[in-house]
């Protein structure tokens, strides 16, 4: 059996039907191109997300309030009162992995400037916590020790509220806003960060003292969240433990008791979130690939109209001394050069498609070497597969019903 004789036959049968060829191959052509678009825009936007997240800094830890439960029913974590400041002095003085710590208090409500208002959601903190997230004022200040312990109702705009409520090329440092009826004087214009990998907006967003929202806005005496740098993100795990052992003390549980808080570092959160992309990705790659299925479907029902064409050709080669395996590996290679051909021509579409689709929604995209090689692999199983049982059927004709066939 000459293997070069083979693709050369299979060339030529291809070529008697240039448009019946391409249109088998436009199956495998548009799977593959589904395919490697869907794993290029899920895979650039997991890396978007890995570095949106690992620019807050990768040795962040958060605590958060566990969710309030009522007669079995959760009530959410949002109005439980479980952490204090007290919790923060504590970590303060007595954690020793961790390099700085801030109270976080929630509010929402309009904040208004002349006849512009905007809806958005006001942070209390304190001012470790532009460290801590990484976060980094344009112009004017940050407020101080002095102002958080008087309640000063001062605050640091993000620029998405700054072009809301005084529109572009605005300096607002100094002047007065109302936040839920209250005047608030600018001293700081926070340093744009754009959207998460999320999707959300990270410059709406208002700082003040976490006294001034605890007090004069939100009218809690708890908190809503607690930020925390750990020395190094290798001692982050550390640090949890620590965090850990130093809350469950000053919340005074027993040793039998459960958290009435949960402690996460960025780094965990960082892998859940490129897990759950990961699912969406292979969610995505797995529908794609159906269409890879029905190329397939498209390559065997081509294959068996040929061998149907060509059985009196079969019957003649048999006549001269082919054999049933020649035979079989004639019509499978023109099955596996079909899939093969369609496979290269839907990766370098899928490409294009990838980066078309990636500046069209301004989203990166990323083509990883094990999806070309894995569409390279998935084409030559549907060759293979696909054209096996055609290839076996011509194989298996009777030379003298073939010679004879109509």
């Amino acid at each position: 059996m000459n293997y070069s004789n083979l693709f050369r036959i299979a060339i030529r049968a291809l070529l008697r039907n240039k448009l019946r060829a391409f249109l088998t191959m436009l199956g495998i052509i548009i799977g593959v191109a589904s395919v490697i678009a869907m794993l290029a825009l899920g895979e650039g936007s997991k890396m978007s997300i890995r570095e949106e997240m690992s620019s807050m800094g990768t040795n962040m830890v958060m605590v958060m309030p566990n969710s309030q439960r009522r007669g079995g029913v959760s009530l959410g974590s949002s109005g439980s009162m479980a952490l204090k400041y007290s919790d923060v002095t504590a970590l303060r003085n007595e954690a020793g992995s961790i390099t700085s710590v801030s109270p976080e208090v929630r509010a929402s409500g309009q904040v208004i400037y002349g006849n512009q208002n905007s809806q958005t959601t006001i942070y209390g903190i304190s001012e470790e916590y532009l460290t801590i997230k990484k976060l980094e004022v344009e112009t004017g200040r940050l407020f101080n020790s002095q102002e958080t312990k008087s309640m000063a109702k001062v605050c640091l705009l993000g620029q998405t509220v700054v072009e809301d409520l005084f529109g572009e090329n605005v300096d607002p440092i100094g002047l007065s806003v109302r936040i839920k009826n209250l005047p608030f004087q600018v001293i700081g214009v926070l340093k744009e960060k754009g959207e998460s990998g999320m999707g959300q907006d990270q410059d709406d967003m208002i700082l003040a003292p976490y006294t001034t929202v605890q007090r004069r806005l939100a009218a809690i005496d708890y908190i809503n969240g607690i930020y925390a740098s750990a020395v190094t993100e290798e001692k982050s795990a550390e640090a949890i433990a620590e965090i850990e052992e130093i809350l469950r003390r000053s919340h005074k549980l027993k040793e039998s008791d459960e958290n009435d808080f949960r402690i996460m570092s960025q780094s965990e959160l960082i892998e859940t979130v490129s897990s759950i992309t990961d699912i969406m990705t292979l969610l995505l790659g797995a529908i794609a690939g159906i269409s890879l299925l029905v190329g397939g479907i498209g390559i065997m029902n081509i294959m068996f109209v040929s061998v149907t064409e060509r059985t009196r050709e079969i019957g003649l080669r048999m006549s001269i001394g082919g054999r049933g395996k020649d035979i079989l590996w004639q019509f499978l290679v023109e099955s596996m050069l079909l899939s093969i051909l369609g496979g290269i021509l839907g990766i370098i579409s899928g490409y294009l498609i990838a980066r078309l689709a990636g500046s069209l929604m301004d989203s990166p995209v990323f083509v990883t070497t094990r999806s070309v090689v894995l569409a390279f692999v998935v084409c030559f199983a549907i060759g293979v597969f696909f054209g096996w049982y055609p290839a076996k059927k011509a194989a298996g004709l009777n030379p003298i019903d073939a010679l004879r066939y109509e």
